[in-house]
């Protein structure tokens, strides 16, 4: 096999995150974005230790089990992977996928450990609270495009105006707004020149709260070069230093009468100047309402602002906590008054909080500083008073707090837990853990540190929370490999409200 020719193959399984294996000539072969019983045609595009790496050229026998996608975008969008599954056959499909990887991570504990059958999102369609669309256009020179990147694409944008991850309310603003706008100019990646950037919406599933936030760059918005009609006199108009305030308001009236399901509670432009082609902000400007929506979550309330992190499924969220419960039943502790519990990357504090009825004290420690300014007055909203939260790195910030834990819980972001903050988490030497991870092969790197340490893994689960792609989230519950000091046990069954 060589470089640049096509073969064909069919996909055996997938490995995470949508990696399908084909055999060809006895080679293992990878080619992205398949499921498995396709056959597929490739182009071999790397070769490298007996294994060849191939592009999808198409699928020239659908899989059995597929099903015609209910997205039109999809294959053009880089969204979604398995919506041309059924969802119990996507559920079966990442269970394995993760359970290989815990196999090998585990190929010398010797301790037997469970692995449950995985637990679905209570929605697979229109789940998720968040998204951020980027204007463009679909090819270059194209009209202008609004919504999300093509799948390999780092420039064109296409239009999913009939995205199935979201609810129609979502499906309304995007389309009003590109309407609004569709004579204007967007911001370039590579010139850093144009207008338009981002749409960020977020809808509470529990409140119908909505936040709307158009991000533009400083500069004057200008009619599209596509656009310009010199008979017309829109030179002129390109010319000169067009008043954006006037657009922006008008696209805000526009939006407020919108006959939407929800209700919109924040209404914003943010101004964002910087090269990253990332949603951040140099001035918000409050159109309408505040800054923030408000959630409920396991009987607790959340105020969500622009840039908080949250969960992008709240009911998923909800089975993800619940299963945490679980796992962790009783947490043991020397002091009758309750155990020190570490929340390490805590984002805006939603398991610190569910935690927070049990314990004497719990520490939440978060690097985005913002998330921690939410989680505070989110803690003191729900009434909790023996939350204390951090801005920092865990790796410094571990060093600074003097209470040591009885319990840790660690939810990383998706490269996992720095080295050598992990070697810190260890040297506490908790009876148990809990490890949340939505990346599962950060999970299983980092657990050999854990074995190696004196630890084992006792039971793991998935829950997807991210039905259609290729994501899912694992929790995993670790314990040390000795007999536990006299405890006082603390059963984890409360409403956290109580």
């Amino acid at each position: 096999m060589k470089k640049g020719e096509h073969y064909l193959g069919t996909i055996e399984r997938v490995d995470f995150p949508n990696k399908g294996i084909a055999f060809v000539e006895d080679t293992q072969c990878v080619i992205k974005n398949t499921i498995p019983g396709q056959e597929v045609e490739f182009q071999v595009s790397k070769k490298r230790n007996g294994k060849v790496e191939g592009r999808l050229l198409g699928v020239v026998n659908k899989a059995p089990n597929e099903i015609a996608s209910p997205c039109p975008h999809f294959g053009i969008c880089g969204g979604c992977t398995y919506i041309n599954l059924e969802y119990d056959d996507q559920l079966r499909l990442k269970e394995s996928q993760v359970k290989r990887l815990l196999d090998a991570a585990l190929v010398n504990q010797k301790e037997e450990w469970e692995f449950l059958q995985i637990k679905g999102s209570p929605k697979a369609y229109e789940y998720r609270n968040k998204m951020e669309f980027s204007f463009g256009d679909n090819y270059k020179g194209g009209p202008l495009a609004l919504g999300m990147h093509k799948r390999g694409s780092f420039y064109d944008i296409e239009t999913v105006s009939e995205c199935r991850l979201v609810d129609d309310d979502y499906r309304s603003i995007l389309k009003f707004t590109l309407e609004e706008f569709k004579d204007c100019s967007f911001h370039h990646k590579q010139r850093h020149e144009g207008w338009l950037r981002h749409l960020l919406v977020r809808k509470a599933a529990k409140t119908g709260e909505i936040m709307i936030a158009l991000v533009t760059s400083s500069s004057p918005w200008a009619i599209r070069e596509e656009n310009i009609n010199v008979d017309s006199g829109n030179v002129k108009q390109l010319s000169v230093n067009n008043d954006s305030s006037k657009r922006v308001m008008k696209w805000k009236e526009g939006i407020m009468n919108l006959p939407l399901n929800g209700r919109v509670v924040s209404l914003l432009q943010i101004v964002n100047d910087s090269l990253a082609d990332v949603v951040q902000a140099d001035s918000i400007n409050v159109l309408f309402g505040n800054e923030h929506i408000t959630e409920e979550l396991l009987g607790l309330k959340f105020d969500i602002s622009t840039f908080s992190f949250f969960q992008t499924n709240t009911l998923g969220a909800e089975v993800l906590y619940e299963t945490v419960r679980e796992f962790i039943g009783n947490i043991e502790s020397d002091d009758p008054e309750g155990p020190i519990v570490y929340d390490l990357y805590s984002g805006t504090g939603t398991i610190t909080q569910m935690m927070a009825p049990v314990c004497k004290k719990i520490y939440g420690v978060e690097i985005v500083e913002e998330a921690v300014v939410k989680a505070r007055e989110n803690a003191k909203i729900n009434g909790l008073n023996n939350c204390e939260f951090i801005a920092g790195d865990v790796l410094k910030v571990l060093d600074d707090i003097e209470e040591r834990p009885d319990f840790i819980i660690l939810d990383p972001p998706r490269d996992g837990v720095h080295p050598k903050a992990l070697s810190k988490i260890i040297d506490y030497g908790v009876d148990r853990l809990i490890y949340i991870a939505c990346k599962p092969t950060s999970l299983c790197r980092d657990i050999e540190d854990f074995l190696l340490a004196g630890y084992r893994v006792e039971k793991a689960v998935c829950v997807d929370m991210f039905p259609n792609t290729a994501n899912v989230e694992t929790v995993c519950l670790l314990s040390k490999l000795h007999e536990a000091k006299h405890h006082v046990s603390v059963k984890l069954d409360m409403d956290p409200m109580e």
